[in-house]
């Protein structure tokens, strides 16, 4: 990617979501992944979600769904913040990668109590689940594809839903693209994580998207967070 127009979404597929590898390069992916989701404060935007929901219905026990979890960090992550808040949570997360399962579960402790689990969320539709997330998932999705998703969080989900995930810009994606190429992490991460950027989206993007997706602009937040993010989040 020499040259990309970010007045766009990029098209370029991400290598792990195409390139067939071993377990062990996934899994040495996925920790690379982990690390730069802690130096960038990745999950300061979810968990700072989740506190607004708590607030605003508090002693509420939550059933959450993550989906595209990846590591298991955010679920991860959750556990810590609701053992903190005294909130009772019931974690599960979805994953289209098996290796991404097996991933998690050797990352998690086994006191635990989190459902990893593979397969496609849209086939979904019988269990009940008061807040659906995700995390690095939606630039994944074609425009199509996360209209849909958007829709499906929107009828499943009892109390809401909330996506985080990068701003397309400048700043961010010459900035990851230099940083993963001096600091020694696995070469998907070199590969993907410019390309994870310039296939993100602006406020724009996500207002015409979730428009198309049916719901009004005064019904959903779209808040920019530090550094280089959205947090697109629906409390009903």
């Amino acid at each position: 990617m020499s040259a990309v127009d970010l007045s766009r979404r990029c098209r370029l597929p991400e290598l792990m979501d195409t390139e067939p590898v071993a377990f062990e390069e996934f899994q040495d992916c996925l920790r690379d992944l982990t690390r730069i989701n802690r130096w960038s404060l990745a999950y300061r935007p979810t968990l700072g979600w989740l506190d607004r929901v708590v607030r605003a219905q508090p002693g509420r026990p939550l059933r959450i769904l993550d989906v595209g979890f990846g590591h298991g960090d955010m679920l991860r992550r959750i556990a810590g913040w609701a053992r903190t808040r005294e909130v009772a949570v019931q974690l599960t997360g979805v994953d289209l990668n098996p290796w991404s399962a097996r991933t998690a579960r050797l990352a998690t402790p086994p006191d635990l109590a989190i459902d990893y689990r593979v397969g496609n969320v849209f086939d979904l539709e019988n269990e009940g689940v008061d807040i659906v997330i995700s995390a690095l998932f939606t630039h994944h999705l074609d425009d199509e594809e996360l209209v849909r998703f958007i829709r499906w969080m929107e009828r499943r989900s009892a109390v809401g839903w909330f996506i985080n995930d990068l701003h397309r810009h400048p700043i961010p994606y010459w900035f990851v693209r230099g940083m993963v190429r001096t600091v020694p992490v696995n070469r998907l991460v070199v590969h993907d994580a410019p390309v994870s950027v310039a296939r993100a989206f602006t406020r724009r993007d996500w207002r015409e998207r979730l428009r198309a997706a049916g719901l009004p602009d005064d019904a959903v937040t779209v808040d920019w967070c530090v550094p280089f993010r959205f947090g697109v989040g629906r409390i009903k």
